[in-house]
């Protein structure tokens, strides 16, 4: 009765909710999956319980033999699966297993897609492998019993949206998971069933994983095995895959502990399995994933590499040993020079995790360099995938800038659409003759900024512009100055000086035309006033009357937005106003002796400047007046 009146029902977290009405539908396209997450869990709690026992040996009781068992019961329609790993009290099991503790759930929802296949890659990605118990259980029961403690706990629910929880007598540290299975699902019920999935998905597990040996007995012997204590034999191979030959290693095998130590259902892209011997000693193996996760722009996103010291689980998630622009790299480093009690605090501060870092950064560079080479199309794949992340590195990571710059991919006006597709290579094999700069132009959308006037007199030349609208453009090319030699040019920014591309005639023509609009340029300063830095005669332009530069030393409008946006106060910064004296619009501004219709011509085409640069107008209204104005007097 104490032990009834202990019993407590409590309700799933919202976000439960949702995501078990998504597994009872059956949302994994390959429904036994759910046995390769359980023992991964388990795989997982065993490795926490082996790092705790290096401090405190008495956690493993009299029982040190780490391993998972797998058993099933066909009469009564279950799946177990157990293992003597860390365990969990009371307060673990209602965390774990009744809420789903981390960040950007929200988004993981609202990710969502309704796509059965699409959505159960973004569950493995999000790391809600138990709730999968549920594709193939109408109730699941977790008996379990924390290392340090003796109080051992039952959790049941059959995923309504309620659970119970109570107290219960458990001999053996560790969690026991027993699946009562639907109908549909009693095929997992069967011994040759269970070992083919193992096989399949698990064999790479560094931990037994065991079953009770099946053989077909006759009937005396069937009388016999009733008092016999069941024999059991280990299923998988038990070895770490990482400390294998590369030669003894398939494809599959590394695809499966791929999916294994990533939560991704699908492939990875590419991988790298090295051995370093000398100075330092360890084994690394680095995965670079085909789908970028959905929280990977998330400050708290799980990243890093799993982490061992001489075959012995640390850490999960040690983000020491890659530079934070490659933070979508999986995968595992085995080292012999690491402490066993090494620390997160330690691992900041040690030589040798710098010189790991610096080899294993280089590493996953040249996996990028021959995709990009070898396999350019799936090389664009990833691109789409991680693109944005990758501009992160110059500004990070100042030894490889070249290399990095090499694998960057932008838009460009040599592009047949908005695709980022062009490599700064290819720019340069491209350039005029004379033509010694590398120019670019930012803008908040592609069409925005494929669209700019500041492009004409380029077109006019034929030179080539890289079109920048990622958030991330400007801020990379603050830290970027060169390419093989090259500098870089925003032409919205500043003077526009195009050296040897402009002839004598054309620089001398420049002079003549500022000269002679010197008393228009004057006239429009004047209505403009403070709303501008200052006014001249562009030779940026041949088709439109006008256009906004940014000064040299100033903030450009995406980078302002963004630091807006985050909450930084910025310093005012006001634009150069350039007019092109050979646009009708601007002669017929020239010819204007009405000074009061002159200022409302003059700020109507100053607003436009302003919203083709993608600015926002201080004052709508106000331009809409100006502009219906006019209007009405062309139609008198």
């Amino acid at each position: 009765m104490a032990v009834e009146e202990k019993k407590e029902t409590l309700g799933f977290q919202t976000e439960v909710k949702q995501l078990l009405h998504l597994m009872i539908h059956s949302l994994y396209s390959n429904r036994e999956i759910f046995l390769r997450e359980l023992i991964s869990n388990a795989s997982d709690a065993a490795d926490k319980l082996r790092y705790q026992a290096l401090h405190n040996s008495a956690l493993l009781e009299s029982d040190p033999n780490l391993e998972i068992r797998v058993d099933f019961d066909k009469e009564a329609k279950t799946v177990t699966v157990a293992d003597n790993g860390i365990g969990m009290n009371r307060e673990d099991v209602i965390a774990h297993l009744g809420t789903i503790a981390k960040s950007g759930t929200a988004d993981f929802l609202k990710t969502l897609t309704g796509d059965q296949k699409k959505d159960s890659q973004l569950i493995g990605q999000f790391g809600v492998g138990f709730y999968s118990a549920f594709i193939v259980a109408d109730k699941v029961t977790v008996e379990t019993r924390k290392a340090d403690s003796e109080e051992a706990v039952r959790w049941v629910s059959d995923g309504s949206g309620e659970f119970t929880v109570e107290p219960i007598e458990k001999e053996k540290r560790g969690t026991t998971i027993i699946l009562h299975l639907k109908p549909e699902a009693e095929e997992f019920a069967d011994g040759w069933r269970l070992r083919n999935i193992i096989r399949k998905y698990s064999d790479h597990i560094s931990m037994p994983i065991l079953m009770r040996k099946e053989v077909m007995p006759t009937a005396e012997e069937e009388k016999e095995e009733k008092d016999k204590t069941p024999e059991w034999e280990t299923v998988n191979t038990a070895k770490a895959l990482w400390t294998r030959s590369r030669s003894d290693i398939t494809d599959d095998e590394y695809k499966e502990f791929y999916k294994h130590i990533s939560h991704d259902h699908t492939d990875p892209l590419k991988w790298s399995h090295n051995r370093v011997e000398g100075k330092l000693e360890y084994i690394s193996l680095l995965y670079i994933p085909a789908k970028a996760p959905f929280d990977l722009y998330n400050r708290d996103m799980q990243k890093g590499l799993k982490l061992y010291v001489q075959r012995v689980f640390i850490m999960d998630q040690a983000d020491e040993f890659l530079p934070m622009y490659l933070r979508f790299i999986k995968g595992v480093i085995d080292s012999n020079d690491l402490s066993l009690n090494v620390s997160r605090e330690i691992l900041q501060k040690d030589p040798a995790v710098d010189s790991m870092k610096t080899a294993l950064t280089k590493r996953v560079l040249d996996m990028l360099e021959k995709l990009a080479k070898k396999e350019p199309e799936e090389y664009v794949s990833f691109w789409k995938a991680f693109g944005q992340v990758l501009k992160e590195g110059p500004a990070e990571d100042y030894a490889n800038r070249e290399r990095i710059a090499k694998l960057l991919r932008f838009s460009s006006t040599h592009s047949q659409g908005v695709e980022q597709d062009q490599s700064l290579e290819g720019y340069v094999s491209r350039m005029k003759e004379g033509q010694d700069k590398i120019y670019y132009i930012t803008a908040e959308t592609p069409k925005a900024a494929a669209n700019s006037p500041h492009l004409e007199v380029f077109r006019k030349k034929g030179l080539e512009v890289l079109l920048l609208s990622d958030r991330v453009d400007e801020w990379l090319m603050s830290h970027l100055f060169e390419f093989d030699g090259k500098s870089f040019v925003d032409i919205g920014r500043g003077d526009l000086d195009l050296g040897k591309l402009d002839s004598e005639e054309e620089k001398q023509a420049q002079e003549e035309a500022a000269k002679e609009n010197k008393d228009l340029v004057k006239r429009i300063k004047d209505v403009l006033g403070a709303d501008v830095e200052a006014v001249r005669v562009t030779h940026r332009l041949t088709d439109s009357p006008a256009c906004l530069v940014v000064g040299q030393q100033d903030m450009g409008l995406q980078m302002r937005r963004i630091m807006e946006a985050a909450g930084q106060s910025m310093p005012e910064s006001k634009p150069i106003f350039e007019i092109n004296p050979e646009h009708p619009l601007i002669g017929r501004l020239d010819k204007e002796a009405d000074e009061d219709r002159f200022a409302d011509l003059t700020h109507v085409i100053f607003d436009q400047a302003s919203l083709a640069a993608g600015g926002q107008l201080d004052d709508p209204a106000a331009y809409v007046k100006r502009l219906n104005k006019l209007l009405l007097e062309m139609a008198d």
